[in-house]
């Protein structure tokens, strides 16, 4: 990820281990703050999970396989540190996978199927973002909601990769960015990384969408945190509007996810479990209460929206229809 500090331009990535402690980028903190925090054990990890100083599904799934390096290393209880970081948040199919993924490597080393873990969703991403580029030509305008990119998958994205490529390979795009209510992070994270990346866009209130998909929008690319077995699919609240308002005015949806978001055990959107959040995200911005004091809010922080919808899935395997899931759903990192 491309990132312009005031003593020049670096590449990084979100997290890394680096001497038997994680390093990751304070996402609460941006734009206004770039700041890398240390995790020391596999508690703090699970708490910068639950607090979100670490987010997105893939992101996720590789600070829950270095918090289970982190236990490893200190000798602690792995399925202990296993039952900890299942916690923390229940919708994103990554992090389960990748706790599966570090307790099946419990007799090697951890911190090296760690990092080998992290790498491979790189490396994926890659792949997501050469095959989704395809659908972008000169001139594209592209609606995207939340933050899919590096920020939320250690490195390039998923919904943000195809962008990146393109715009790389000297393709003029322009992204319309949903501001993400309530934690903002479209208006907070895409923006700053679409800023760092040289790509034309502009910030755009969440109930603006259906406005510029009427008549401004070419395509509309999200991420995904768990994709049903039918297609069916769990991303930030406030996707599934966006997706019903683009089938109306004939914009293609797609969805760009590596296949470890892919829950075969899950065989429809119903049976995803939503993450309900704390009420104090919906009535409070940068400590400031904005709903009356007496008043309560809901805060589910994902809902479901249906296989119908969905153009095509942006995989690292290739783009694929919603009817054709089956046929990849299993295959491996």
């Amino acid at each position: 990820m491309i990132v312009r500090t005031p003593n020049g331009t670096k590449d990084m990535r979100a997290l890394w281990m680096e001497k038997n402690t994680v390093r990751m980028i304070d996402q609460r903190l941006l734009p206004g703050k770039l700041k890398i925090v240390t995790i020391h054990t596999y508690q703090e990890m699970a708490e910068a999970i639950s607090n979100m100083t670490v987010r997105g599904a893939p992101a996720i799934g590789v600070a829950a396989a270095y918090g289970m390096a982190l236990a490893w290393h200190r000798g602690a209880d792995l399925g202990k540190a296993a039952k900890m970081i299942r916690a923390t948040r229940p919708t994103a199919h990554d992090l389960f996978y990748a706790v599966d993924r570090m307790l099946a490597s419990r007799d090697g080393d951890l911190s090296e199927a760690a990092d080998a873990f992290a790498d491979g969703i790189v490396a994926k991403c890659e792949r997501i973002g050469r095959n989704g580029a395809r659908l972008l030509k000169d001139d594209t305008r592209i609606l995207t909601h939340c933050n899919a990119g590096a920020l939320a998958t250690v490195d390039f994205g998923t919904a943000l990769a195809p962008m990146r490529v393109a715009n790389r390979a000297g393709k003029k795009l322009f992204v319309y960015v949903d501001e993400t209510r309530p934690r903002l992070q479209g208006a907070k994270l895409t923006a700053w990384e679409l800023l760092n990346e040289g790509i034309e866009h502009r910030i755009i209130p969440d109930n603006a969408a259906g406005h510029y998909l009427k008549n401004d929008v070419d395509i509309v690319i999200v991420g995904a945190d768990r994709i049903a077995r039918n297609g069916d699919f769990a991303n930030k609240i406030g996707t599934y509007e966006k997706a019903v308002l683009a089938k109306e005015n004939g914009v293609p949806f797609y969805v760009a996810a590596p296949v470890s978001t892919f829950d075969p055990s899950t065989r429809r959107g119903d049976e995803i479990v939503i993450e309900e959040r704390s009420q104090s995200e919906v009535l409070f911005i940068d400590g400031v209460r904005i709903g009356p004091r007496g008043s309560r809010a809901l805060n589910p922080a994902f809902d479901v929206t249906p296989a119908r919808y969905v153009k095509g899935f942006i995989t690292e395997n290739g783009i694929f229809k919603p009817g054709s899931v089956s046929a990849f759903k299993n295959r491996r990192l």
